[in-house]
């Protein structure tokens, strides 16, 4: 983990990223548009204090990054513990999460600490935290409450003092209302929350990490740096960016071995030259409709749909 400065902007990277792929998305973050400058004074704010987070941002964002940074401008010795609630087994989420007593199951003959026991000191990720069985959800929130938890075949509770930071790609407000997420765990998540905008949302930061990216692989590949060219920047900062931090990386990748001069170009982006976000016809349906109602600027929107320009 590192965060250093480029472009006279901090950027956040996790160089060892290729070690965990299933975890690591995004593998890097800048902190040039103004919305991701707001997002790093609320993170170094609530960096250091002992409270839940719960982070809410698109898939290949970079929410593990946030978090790892958090877990690292802290005043925690402990390890940082990611999972990917997504893959932790519905029959043995008790026993991952909270580990189990030897002899717990057949051929255990030592106990297990669990991903609980292993941030003890430390940091628990959870990502897409909703993804959590509901009984699993409220024994989470009771190992966080009393600060203790019960390994499977244990007669005693053990004491813990784990930090936690959570993430979600979904509204975990609508999950509440429809009794999939556990209205109690979530408020006390929601003591600590950081809003990651997804990339096209902060257009500022796209080519700083284009530049970023290209200068990674370019070393990486024993290859000169190209330019991008203003005709290939206009086109990476009109893409909407699905995939986020992760696509960027990916399109930078191909065009840097696709590139025969020292220029990128459009064409080597492999982007559709008319690639135009809802966001920026949003801003300029503002523009247009000035103090229209939203129901007029949504059929404008409509209508834009259905004539293939978005």
């Amino acid at each position: 983990m590192s965060l250093h400065e480029t472009f006279g902007q901090p950027l956040l990277t996790f160089p060892d990223a290729e070690k965990s792929p299933l975890s690591i998305r995004a593998k890097a973050l800048v902190f040039v548009d103004p919305r991701s400058r707001q997002l790093r004074q609320e993170l170094e704010q609530l960096a250091p204090r002992s409270i839940s987070v719960l982070i809410r941002g698109e898939t290949g964002s970079g929410k593990e990054l946030l978090a790892r940074h958090i877990h690292r401008a802290s005043d925690r010795g402990g390890l940082f513990v990611s999972v990917n609630c997504g893959a932790i087994s519905p029959t043995y989420a008790d026993a991952e999460l909270f580990g189990y007593a030897a002899g717990s199951y057949s051929g255990s003959a030592s106990s297990r600490a669990g991903w609980f026991g292993s941030a003890n000191g430390g940091t628990l990720y959870l990502d897409e935290i909703g993804d959590l069985p509901l009984p699993i959800q409220i024994k989470l929130l009771a190992a966080l409450e009393n600060h203790e938890v019960t390994r499977v075949g244990a007669q005693q509770p053990s004491p813990v003092d784990v930090r936690l930071v959570a993430a979600t790609s979904i509204d975990l407000v609508q999950a509440v209302a429809a009794g999939k997420f556990h209205e109690r765990l979530y408020h006390y998540l929601s003591e600590g929350q950081l809003e990651l905008p997804a990339l096209r949302e902060r257009v500022g930061d796209i080519l700083s990490l284009a530049e970023y990216f290209l200068g990674i692989y370019s070393q990486r590949l024993d290859l000169p740096v190209p330019l991008i060219s203003d005709a290939a920047q206009q086109l990476l900062e009109q893409h909407s960016w699905p995939g986020n931090t992760r696509e960027l990386e990916n399109v930078i990748h191909f065009a840097l071995l696709v590139s025969t001069g020292d220029e990128i170009l459009p064409e080597h982006l492999n982007l559709p030259e008319a690639s135009v976000s809802l966001l920026q016809i949003e801003q300029q349906l503002k523009k247009i409709l000035g103090n229209g109602s939203a129901a007029e600027k949504e059929a404008l929107k409509q209508l834009l749909k259905a004539t293939g320009l978005v």
